[in-house]
């Protein structure tokens, strides 16, 4: 079975990922390989998540749509199938994919895995059943509602000790992703609490742990520092060398035996391979694919990977790539080039890239920069990092109202709106049943106590009119 459209003859180089690296590459190689080659890209979703922006989903800084592109605006020739790659046959060269009308065997001359990192939460003991992951856009909008949540139960709680557990959120993590997402929920709860008037600011708290001597280990020490200092004027507590050991509904034990109360853990530590790499035997690294100096897996058998999914090494440092997004465009760049070359039978290069700077957010218009060597924080950090992504955004009215918007949202208070979906059968079926639809129980299930916490009814001066 051959995918819709294709046509005898062409040659196919199929694409596995939608995101930085997978659509950047197909939008370079429709420039540069002759006819008969083909741009074939899969992805499972119809759109590139900016993962970066994650955090501020969270904080709701930003709409979830703000984040994502949808990928046919962002390519032209290449043929897009939206599918889930189940199974890949290496010696008959086939990727077979579940797609929207069946299962499909779409065939391959190079195959390019640039499909991204998945969350690893077994690293920890427990994490995997209490921590929550931020790595796709429905992680960030449960965290969202998660924490709206929490609130709004310790309005309806007496017992001091259990409001103090709903209202720290513990960050587990103290790189890109943890101190972004640390910033904007401390600036989140900030501003929401006043709609919370029985929820004093003392009863909330937000801890970051981080394995490590300091925060983003990423950046200049210099940064670092900036950033610890201006999470810390805002009353984040940072904790340095503190490895979790154990993750449970109540909190997290840290390996130094200390105990740190929570009702919610968020994760951005640890990643794993995708299931069909591990199926493939392919040598990885902490869920990394490791690849030649040009990110070839196997030239002869026309596999290749890049983004972070793949362990690239760099040229110019001798050091692997870091999986970030200008990392993964700079990858893109170089293999389209060497794919290019490779069919032509001519010599691939290794990739070598310098890096042009790193920028991380410290919370709602808060960041910090180094760009060739210039170091900037606060808010142009903070601008610069959001010019970068708004400038990835495809189409000009697209760019358009997103900066409208980001503009407006900056002189307004974040939205506290719990966004939870519940189709119309499902609540007729619910209100027949006398049972809460299945949405709604999702999501109130969080707020029922554990079950060795005593019930404890609500003080009058805690009631909801």
């Amino acid at each position: 079975m051959q995918t819709p459209g294709s046509n005898a003859g062409e040659r196919n180089v199929v694409i596995i990922g939608g995101g930085f690296a997978g659509t950047t590459l197909a939008r370079r190689l429709e420039r540069l390989l002759p006819a008969p080659w083909r741009v074939v890209l899969i992805s499972q979703e119809s759109y590139t998540t900016f993962n970066p922006m994650l955090a501020e989903v969270v904080g709701a800084s930003v709409f979830p749509e703000h984040v994502i592109a949808p990928i046919r605006q962002m390519i032209a020739r290449t043929r897009f199938v939206m599918a889930r790659v189940t199974d890949i046959d290496r010696r008959r060269r086939l990727v077979v994919a579940e797609t929207l009308a069946g299962v499909r065997e779409i065939h391959y001359e190079h195959l390019v895995f640039a499909f991204g990192s998945r969350a690893n939460l077994s690293i920890v003991p427990g994490m995997a059943e209490h921590a929550l992951p931020l790595k796709l856009i429905g992680d960030a909008m449960f965290i969202r509602n998660r924490v709206l949540q929490r609130v709004a139960r310790i309005e309806l709680e007496s017992d001091p000790v259990v409001r103090r557990r709903l209202g720290h959120f513990v960050v587990v993590g103290g790189g890109f992703s943890g101190v972004e997402v640390a910033g904007e929920l401390a600036d989140f709860l900030a501003g929401a609490r006043r709609y919370y008037p029985r929820v004093a600011a003392d009863e909330l708290a937000v801890t970051i742990l981080q394995d490590g001597e300091r925060l983003l280990p990423e950046l200049p020490e210099c940064l670092g520092r900036s950033a610890a200092r201006s999470m810390g004027r805002r009353g984040i507590r940072i904790r340095l060398g503190a490895r979790a050991s154990l993750v449970d509904a109540d909190g997290v034990m840290l390996a130094s035996g200390e105990r740190i109360d929570s009702a919610t853990v968020i994760c951005t530590i640890g990643t794993r391979a995708n299931p069909v790499v591990e199926r493939l035997a392919l040598a990885t690294q902490r869920g990394r694919i490791v690849t030649a100096a040009d990110m070839a897996v196997d030239a002869a058998g026309g596999l290749w990977a890049l983004g972070d999914c793949a362990l690239v090494p760099n040229a110019a440092g001798g050091q692997a790539s870091p999986p970030t997004a200008q990392f993964a465009v700079a990858q893109a760049t170089q293999l389209a080039d060497n794919l290019a070359s490779f069919v032509a039978g001519r010599p691939t290069r290794p990739f070598r890239h310098v890096s042009r700077g790193m920028m991380a957010t410290t919370g709602h218009m808060k960041g910090v920069a180094q760009i060739f060597g210039l170091r900037l924080w606060g808010l142009p950090a903070w601008l610069l990092w959001r010019a970068y992504y708004l400038m990835r955004m495809p189409t000009f009215g697209r760019k358009l109202r997103i900066w409208v918007e980001w503009s407006w949202s900056m002189f307004f208070s974040a939205d506290i709106t719990h966004l939870r979906f519940t189709r119309s059968s499902e609540a007729d079926e619910a209100a027949a049943a006398g049972t809460a639809p299945a949405a709604v129980a999702d999501a109130i299930a969080p707020l029922r106590p554990p079950a060795r916490m005593a019930v404890v009814a609500p003080t009058a001066a805690s009631q909801t009119p």
